[in-house]
Protein backbone atom coordinates (compact mmCIF):
# COMPACT_ATOMS: atom_id res chain seq x y z
CA UNK A 1 0.00 0.00 0.00
CA UNK A 2 1.71 3.34 -0.94
CA UNK A 3 1.60 5.91 0.96
CA UNK A 4 1.91 9.63 -0.48
CA UNK A 5 3.90 12.35 0.42
CA UNK A 6 2.04 15.29 1.61
CA UNK A 7 3.56 18.23 2.07
CA UNK A 8 2.89 21.52 4.36
CA UNK A 9 0.97 24.16 2.72
CA UNK A 10 3.55 26.59 3.25
CA UNK A 11 5.57 24.28 0.82
CA UNK A 12 3.04 24.63 -1.99
CA UNK A 13 2.86 28.43 -1.24
CA UNK A 14 6.26 29.14 -1.12
CA UNK A 15 7.15 26.75 -4.17
CA UNK A 16 4.34 26.49 -6.07
CA UNK A 17 1.62 23.67 -6.89
CA UNK A 18 3.24 22.38 -10.17
CA UNK A 19 6.90 21.99 -8.18
CA UNK A 20 6.00 20.56 -4.99
CA UNK A 21 3.36 18.33 -7.02
CA UNK A 22 6.46 17.58 -8.70
CA UNK A 23 8.13 16.73 -5.73
CA UNK A 24 5.82 15.07 -4.38
CA UNK A 25 5.60 12.65 -7.31
CA UNK A 26 9.54 12.24 -7.66
CA UNK A 27 9.48 11.14 -3.37
CA UNK A 28 6.77 8.61 -4.20
CA UNK A 29 8.45 7.32 -7.35
CA UNK A 30 11.78 6.97 -5.48
CA UNK A 31 9.53 4.88 -2.53
CA UNK A 32 8.05 3.01 -5.04
CA UNK A 33 11.71 1.91 -6.87
CA UNK A 34 13.27 1.33 -3.26
CA UNK A 35 9.96 -0.78 -2.19
CA UNK A 36 10.36 -2.52 -5.28
CA UNK A 37 14.31 -3.41 -5.11
CA UNK A 38 13.74 -4.23 -1.04
CA UNK A 39 10.86 -6.80 -2.32
CA UNK A 40 13.34 -8.08 -4.86
CA UNK A 41 16.01 -8.58 -2.42
CA UNK A 42 13.66 -9.87 0.11
CA UNK A 43 12.45 -12.45 -2.35
CA UNK A 44 16.49 -13.38 -3.19
CA UNK A 45 17.40 -13.88 0.35
CA UNK A 46 14.37 -15.77 0.87
CA UNK A 47 15.67 -17.97 -2.06
CA UNK A 48 18.72 -18.42 -0.60
CA UNK A 49 17.74 -19.38 2.48
CA UNK A 50 15.56 -21.91 0.84
CA UNK A 51 18.35 -23.13 -1.24
CA UNK A 52 19.92 -23.50 1.72
CA UNK A 53 17.42 -25.12 3.81
CA UNK A 54 16.94 -27.62 0.89
CA UNK A 55 21.06 -28.18 0.62
CA UNK A 56 21.34 -29.08 5.18
CA UNK A 57 17.91 -30.97 4.46
CA UNK A 58 19.53 -32.94 1.85
CA UNK A 59 22.67 -33.61 3.71
CA UNK A 60 21.00 -34.78 6.98
CA UNK A 61 18.81 -36.90 5.22
CA UNK A 62 22.34 -38.56 3.62
CA UNK A 63 24.14 -38.28 7.02
CA UNK A 64 20.56 -40.19 8.70
CA UNK A 65 20.89 -42.83 5.97
CA UNK A 66 24.60 -43.27 6.20
CA UNK A 67 24.44 -43.83 10.21
CA UNK A 68 21.21 -45.91 9.63
CA UNK A 69 23.54 -47.90 7.08
CA UNK A 70 26.58 -48.11 9.84
CA UNK A 71 23.88 -49.33 12.41
CA UNK A 72 22.64 -51.56 10.57
CA UNK A 73 26.04 -53.08 9.79
CA UNK A 74 26.69 -53.45 13.58
CA UNK A 75 23.46 -54.79 14.92
CA UNK A 76 24.23 -57.60 11.91
CA UNK A 77 28.00 -57.85 12.94
CA UNK A 78 26.90 -57.75 16.93
CA UNK A 79 23.58 -60.76 15.63
CA UNK A 80 26.52 -62.67 13.88
CA UNK A 81 28.68 -62.56 17.18
CA UNK A 82 26.06 -63.08 19.71
CA UNK A 83 24.28 -66.29 16.98
CA UNK A 84 28.34 -67.53 17.03
CA UNK A 85 28.57 -67.69 21.30
CA UNK A 86 24.64 -68.84 21.17
CA UNK A 87 25.90 -72.12 18.95
CA UNK A 88 29.51 -72.31 20.83
CA UNK A 89 27.47 -72.13 24.31
CA UNK A 90 24.94 -75.11 23.08
CA UNK A 91 27.75 -76.92 21.79
CA UNK A 92 29.29 -76.97 25.31
CA UNK A 93 25.92 -77.93 26.30
CA UNK A 94 25.58 -80.76 24.35
CA UNK A 95 28.85 -82.03 25.30
CA UNK A 96 28.66 -81.55 28.90
CA UNK A 97 24.91 -83.65 28.80
CA UNK A 98 26.57 -86.28 26.66
CA UNK A 99 29.47 -86.34 29.25
CA UNK A 100 27.12 -86.90 31.99
CA UNK A 101 24.75 -89.30 30.24
CA UNK A 102 27.85 -91.43 29.39
CA UNK A 103 28.70 -91.26 33.38
CA UNK A 104 25.63 -92.03 34.16
CA UNK A 105 24.73 -94.92 32.00
CA UNK A 106 28.48 -96.32 33.27
CA UNK A 107 27.34 -96.00 36.38
CA UNK A 108 23.69 -97.65 35.54
CA UNK A 109 25.64 -100.40 33.90
CA UNK A 110 27.94 -101.11 36.99
CA UNK A 111 24.77 -101.01 39.32
CA UNK A 112 23.31 -103.54 37.16
CA UNK A 113 25.88 -105.66 36.98
CA UNK A 114 25.93 -105.63 41.04
CA UNK A 115 22.29 -106.26 40.84
CA UNK A 116 22.53 -109.25 38.44
CA UNK A 117 25.14 -110.54 40.16
CA UNK A 118 23.74 -110.53 43.47
CA UNK A 119 20.23 -111.62 41.86
CA UNK A 120 22.14 -114.75 40.07
CA UNK A 121 23.69 -115.56 43.69
CA UNK A 122 20.33 -115.90 44.78
CA UNK A 123 18.53 -117.88 42.43
CA UNK A 124 21.79 -120.09 42.58
CA UNK A 125 20.63 -120.21 46.29
CA UNK A 126 17.49 -121.42 45.79
CA UNK A 127 18.48 -124.05 42.76
CA UNK A 128 20.72 -125.47 45.54
CA UNK A 129 17.57 -125.63 48.03
CA UNK A 130 14.99 -126.99 45.53
CA UNK A 131 17.35 -129.48 44.74
CA UNK A 132 18.21 -130.83 47.84
CA UNK A 133 14.67 -131.05 48.64
CA UNK A 134 13.85 -132.56 45.29
CA UNK A 135 16.31 -135.20 46.34
CA UNK A 136 15.09 -135.31 49.78
CA UNK A 137 11.75 -136.12 48.58
CA UNK A 138 12.99 -139.01 45.86
CA UNK A 139 15.15 -140.46 49.27
CA UNK A 140 11.77 -140.24 51.13
CA UNK A 141 9.51 -141.68 48.29
CA UNK A 142 12.11 -144.19 47.69
CA UNK A 143 12.15 -145.26 51.32
CA UNK A 144 8.59 -145.15 51.99
CA UNK A 145 7.93 -147.42 48.72
CA UNK A 146 10.32 -149.55 49.84
CA UNK A 147 8.96 -150.53 52.90
CA UNK A 148 5.86 -150.68 51.44
CA UNK A 149 7.31 -153.25 49.31
CA UNK A 150 8.79 -155.22 52.12
CA UNK A 151 5.44 -155.17 53.95
CA UNK A 152 3.24 -156.58 50.83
Amino acid sequence: MPVTAKLSRMFYERFGDELTNELVDWFNQVDATYRGELRELNELNFARFDAKLEQRAAELDAKLEQRTAELDAKIEQRTAQLDAKLEQRIAEVKAELHAGLAMLEGRLLARIGVLEGGLIGRIGMVEGRLTRLTVLLWVTLVATLLGVLRLT
